[in-house]
């Protein structure tokens, strides 16, 4: 009875393995990626689980500690830094208690319950000029107390404390990677996380992105931005300077050095280019640069001035019709996949080195088949037609829209009907919303014409009943369930 125990345990301990993807097999390839959730129609959260386990991710970053996506991380193998939200920092930062229960609800909990969660960011680029000095004194009195807390609840060796930070908080005065140092106005304040970091064994997370050189400077040669060379490099002493991304990183590590800190860890918290909403935003572009950088990491070569392995986040795992357009109309389209978890593009994670490319997610359901467009009847001079315009656009996505972006050869026509479209769809096909004052009309045929798709969004309620019944975690717990049953009767 004792050997076929044995074996049942085996067997089951097996079928735990495979569910969870290998994930110690992919270790030495993965690559971590962001996820984000200001979508209007997300995915279920135990989906997209199952979408970085069939891409292969072991890693993710997330910008707050929602609890369905915890539990939709239980048991899955895939390591975590959760976030907390700037707007946060200020309660954080004025007393211990704060910190304690935020540690208690958001870490402990779940961390007992099987989530692998390895940081929490204290913050998202909190030290951005656009936030006007509103975090500077907040966010190193919140990375303390949520380390005390951490240590209090006997997970600070587990559980590292960290900030991610815009990479303007460093720089270089001669644009040599060697010459550089944390900015100005805020280099004691970077002194002071940097010794923190140091002395907890946490990470520097940088967030790199050579799409905003090139966005912020027409001037900027294009090439550098990607990995086969330029025409424009930098030449540092002895070391020539191909790409941009290099020298960026190595501008953070010669800070580090210059500072006394050159033992310090560097991850790469965001990375990535977008594919919608700029003239630079593209497909071909995205492509080229995400897997010009995959290429680059998986040869472990590093940089010059860290070689080795390169720790970094995708930015981003999905397109996120809710995020602020303040920077730009291409935050809404970092995402690798698009709003329904489709592939927007080949990509090997691999690092162009194997076969694999990007897998969809499984099991979405969608609204029907319908889109709302403009009556072939409406006079495009009626001024109702512009308000209805602008009314759809501030409420739904209209960021595809404009100077060569995906839906710029658009005729005027067109441009009214994927207003409506993208209100129609948002607002879950409510015959009530293709309606503008009579102007619009619901359509069986779809209006996408070639680079402009007209979308059909998901069916949420659908889609959060299917992803219930499914998921990796869920396969595990069932597997380990079994697995105490066989034990007990056994």
């Amino acid at each position: 009875m004792a050997a076929a125990a044995g074996r049942a345990i085996a067997a089951a301990l097996l079928l735990v393995a495979v569910l969870c993807g290998g994930a110690s097999i992919r270790r030495s390839e993965a690559i971590g990626v962001n996820w984000g959730t200001q979508l209007s129609h997300p995915l279920p959260a135990s989906t997209v689980v199952r979408l970085l386990h069939d891409n292969g991710f072991d890693k993710v970053k997330l910008f707050d500690a929602e609890e369905a996506i915890l539990d939709a991380l239980k048991g899955s193998g895939i390591q975590v830094m959760v976030g907390i939200p700037n707007d946060m920092l200020a309660d954080l930062a004025a007393g211990g208690k704060a910190a304690e229960d935020w540690v208690a609800k958001n870490v402990s909990g779940h961390v007992h319950d099987g989530v692998d969660i390895r940081y929490v960011a204290v913050g998202n680029e909190p030290f951005l000029d656009a936030f006007n000095g509103t975090y500077l004194n907040t966010t190193f009195p919140a990375m303390q107390n949520i380390q005390a807390a951490l240590v209090k609840a006997g997970l600070a060796d587990k559980v590292k404390v960290t900030v991610p930070l815009n990479a303007d908080v460093y720089q270089s005065p001669t644009g040599k990677p060697s010459d550089g140092d944390f900015r100005a106005d805020i280099h004691g304040l970077m002194l002071t996380i940097v010794q923190f970091l140091a002395s907890t064994g946490a990470p520097f997370v940088a967030n790199v992105y050579p799409f905003i050189s090139l966005y912020s400077d027409p001037n900027f040669p294009l090439d550098y931005a990607f990995f086969q060379g330029s025409s424009a490099p930098v030449v540092d002493g002895d070391v020539t300077y191909q790409n941009t991304f290099d020298a960026n990183h190595d501008t953070l590590v010669a800070a580090l050095r210059r500072n006394g800190f050159g033992n310090v860890s560097v991850v790469v918290g965001e990375v990535g280019w977008p594919t919608d909403g700029d003239m630079n935003a593209n497909l071909d572009y995205a492509r080229r640069f995400n897997q010009g950088f995959l290429t680059h990491i998986a040869s472990g070569n590093g940089t010059p001035l860290r070689p080795g392995p390169v720790d970094a986040y995708l930015f981003s795992l999905i397109d996120e019709d809710r995020k602020s357009i303040q920077p730009g109309n291409f935050e809404r389209h970092w995402g690798i996949f698009n709003y329904d978890g489709t592939p927007k593009y080949a990509l090997s994670l691999a690092g162009g080195n194997g076969t694999t490319t990007l897998r969809p997610a499984r099991g979405v359901k969608y609204l029907d088949k319908k889109w709302c467009v403009l009556k072939p009847s409406a006079d495009l001079a009626d001024q109702k037609v512009g308000d209805s315009v602008s009314y759809a656009c501030g409420l739904a996505d209209c960021t595809a829209l404009g100077y060569k972006t995906s839906c710029g050869g658009l005729d005027a026509k067109g441009n009214v009907s994927y207003a409506f479209n993208s209100y129609y769809q948002t607002m879950d096909q409510d015959d009530r919303a293709c309606d503008f004052k009579g102007l619009a009309t619901t359509s069986s045929v779809d209006p996408t014409v070639g680079t402009c798709r007209f979308i059909i969004e998901i069916d949420v309620g659908a889609a959060a009943a299917s992803g219930a019944r499914g998921g990796v975690a869920g396969g595990v717990a069932s597997v380990l369930a079994a697995l105490a049953l066989m034990v007990m009767v056994l």
